[in-house]
Formats: C-alpha cells, sequence, structure tokens
C-alpha cells in the first residue's frame, strides 16, 4: 500500500520528504495555535477578577461595590469576552496565514465571536443595571413604574444588536447601504407576489416579540364562531396549533390572525400572596397599632401591581414575650416574570420607607431573617 502511495505522488510531482515537511509545519503551526487559545482561555478566566481589580483602584469605594454587584451574576460572559480579546489583539491567528482558506475562516468566527461576546456582555450588563438600580432610580425620579421600563430594556437591547451586526458587517468589508436597498427592492417583488405568506410571517414576528402566549399556555379568545378555548401546541412560522379543550381536537390558525385577536391568558392569570412579618420589641398600644396600619396600608398601596384593597394587617400581641407582631399579606399582579420582579424591587422600596416612617414615629420594630415570602397563587377566574 505505501508503495503504490510513493509511486503516485512520484507520478504527481510531489516528493514525499517535502510533502512531510510541509505536513510537519502545518502541524507545528496548528499545535501553537492551540496551544496559544489553550492560554488564552486560562488567562480569560480571570478577566472579570482583573476588571474588578481595576475598578477598586480608580473609582470611588461606593461606587467600586455598585458596579461589581453587576459584574459578579455575569461573571462566565467576561471569560468568554476576555479570551476573544486576546485571541484577536495577540493576533496568534496570523501564524496560519500562509493556509489562506483555514486562516480567514477562523479570523472571520473569532471576529463574530468577539462582536457577538460584547453585544451580549453589553446587554447582561442593561438587565443588571435595570434589576437593581433602574427601579430606584426612576422611584427617586417621582416617575410611576410599570412594563414602560420592560419596553425601554428591549428597545436599547435591539439598538446594541443591531449596531453589532452593522459593526461586524463593515469590519467584513460588507456595503451595508447596498445590501439593505437591494434587500428592499427585491422585497418589493417579494411583497407583491407573495403578500399572504409575508402577512403571515409578520404575524409571526410580533407574536414572538410581543410573546402573549407561549407553547403550553392555555388562552381563550373569541371568533366570530364562538368562543375558543384551548391549549397552545406550537407555534410556528405561518401558524399556531391550538389543542382545543372541549373537543380535543387540533385547531391550525395563522399567526396573522393571532397576531390581531384580543387573547385572555388564562396561565398568566396569577398573583403571588406576599407575607411580611414585622416584629416589634414591645407590646404596642392601640395608638401605635393604627400608625402602623396606617403607614403600611400608605406605603404598600403606591406600588404600582399591587391588588387594590388586598392589603390585610393582622396585629399580635404576646404580652408573656412582651412582644407585638404585625403580619401584612397582600397581592402582586403580574403577566411575565420580569414584570414580577419588578414588582419585588418595588415593594423592596416599600419595605425601606415603612421602616423609616415608622421610626419617624418612634416605633422600633425588626424583620425576620426571611422578612418577604413569596407564594404563587392562580387568580379565581
Amino acid at each position: 500500500m505505501l508503495t503504490r502511495i510513493a509511486t503516485f505522488l512520484d507520478t504527481a510531482g510531489v516528493n514525499a520528504i517535502a510533502l512531510r515537511d510541509v505536513l510537519i509545519t502545518f502541524g507545528l503551526r496548528v499545535g501553537t495555535v492551540i496551544v496559544l487559545v489553550v492560554l488564552f482561555v486560562i488567562i480569560g478566566r480571570y478577566t472579570s477578577r482583573l476588571v474588578k481589580l481595576i475598578i477598586r483602584r480608580f473609582l470611588p469605594r461606593p461606587i467600586a461595590l455598585r458596579v461589581q454587584t453587576l459584574i459578579d451574576p455575569i461573571t462566565p460572559s467576561f471569560s468568554l469576552v476576555g479570551t476573544l480579546i486576546l485571541i484577536t489583539l495577540t493576533r496568534s491567528l496570523t501564524i496560519l496565514q500562509p493556509y489562506p482558506p483555514l486562516y480567514i475562516t477562523l479570523e472571520m468566527l473569532t471576529e463574530l465571536g468577539l462582536v457577538a461576546g460584547l453585544a451580549w456582555l453589553t446587554s447582561r450588563l442593561l438587565r443588571q443595571f435595570v434589576e437593581m438600580y433602574g427601579v430606584d432610580i426612576i422611584d427617586r425620579l417621582g416617575q410611576g413604574v410599570n412594563e414602560l421600563l420592560l419596553v425601554c430594556e428591549t428597545a436599547i437591547n435591539i439598538v446594541i444588536w443591531t449596531f453589532a451586526v452593522v459593526f461586524y458587517a463593515q469590519n467584513q468589508n460588507v456595503n451595508v447601504v447596498g445590501l439593505l436597498t437591494g434587500v428592499g427592492i427585491g422585497g418589493l417583488a417579494i411583497a407583491f407576489a407573495a403578500q399572504k405568506t409575508l402577512e403571515q410571517l409578520l404575524g409571526t414576528v410580533v407574536l414572538y416579540l410581543d410573546s402573549p402566549f407561549k407553547p403550553g399556555e392555555y388562552i381563550r379568545y373569541s371568533t366570530i364562531t364562538g368562543e375558543v378555548y384551548g391549549r397552545i401546541e406550537s407555534i410556528g412560522l405561518r401558524s399556531t396549533k391550538i389543542r382545543t379543550a372541549a373537543k380535543n381536537t387540533l385547531l391550525i390558525v395563522p399567526n396573522s390572525i393571532m397576531a390581531n385577536l384580543d387573547i385572555e391568558n388564562i396561565t398568566r392569570g396569577k398573583k403571588i400572596m406576599v407575607l411580611l412579618y414585622l416584629d416589634f420589641p414591645r407590646v404596642l398600644g392601640d395608638r401605635e397599632k393604627a400608625l402602623v396600619q396606617q403607614v403600611v396600608v400608605r406605603c404598600t398601596n403606591t406600588i404600582y401591581g399591587i391588588d387594590p384593597g388586598s392589603t390585610n394587617i393582622a396585629l399580635l400581641d404576646e404580652p408573656e414575650a412582651g412582644i407585638s407582631r404585625a403580619r401584612v399579606t397582600f397581592f402582586i399582579l403580574g403577566s411575565t416574570e420580569n414584570s414580577i420582579q419588578i414588582r419585588k424591587r418595588l415593594l423592596e422600596l416599600a419595605n425601606e420607607r415603612i421602616s423609616s416612617e415608622l421610626k419617624d414615629y418612634g416605633i422600633e420594630f425588626e424583620m425576620l431573617n426571611e422578612p418577604t415570602i413569596y407564594v404563587e397563587s392562580p387568580i379565581t377566574l
């Protein structure tokens, strides 16, 4: 077999020794790149620590602590981006320049990963900032906190990813303006030829962006023929499949129609019961109990998303222990996990206000180690 290969190489004019040298050189270059990448991965794991060190070194301590709380939950993202930055800045892939197809492919993938990683990191930092400080800032400005905060977050994320796509395209010498012009002209021609199909695809985009329902959720809506109640089986590119509750049949509805319907999402019709305990170091008098009820009701009723009139306060005295305990219960309403998180953050601010106002009245109290308990409960239809 080896004799046949050698004969073939000689026939083709390829020297076996030269081929061996080429393969050895290629192996050494690839091996060097692999070693460098492994080294950069190890160094990249310490990117977040390096960023924290720089923050502590050049920023005042209060600001540095706040920035560190933003970085801690997204440490893996810093590690990935740090590795890609090292690979790009050191130009380690230039070792493979004698092999243009491999070099160009790896260079393009590395730059794509770096741009996507930076966009993802920026998006995660934005979400962390909104969750930790966005509610506080808007509340201090005296503005009402609602789902508009989530809409703004989504809009900024769209801007971030659009900028990332344009930047990468420009870096790859792609004429973005010309591409968009060509797509626009071609899009007009396609729009006239496949108007219905595009309408359904646009409905799909609207459903995924707005997310009025997800697979597994129960919905109800009205049509000309009557009311439809069922479980979402899947959301496809063209249509949504619904398993009807009464007949157990599969209803297939175009997404363009679903996007324009008034839909009642039964699954998301839930509320979270909040239990808040306040322990007072002495038995409260009637006047002090009235003040506690007044302060708690006023502070909780200002929270956006609380079920109106659901606040209930029970004050219990324990004369033997010489203390009083207040149990506060109310319900938080929300359709998505993000909106629930905003309401929980508002509740933390309300707790701080309750503490501040009661102390102004000379009423001291302590909260338990786990002061707030959340219990999910379905809304009664």
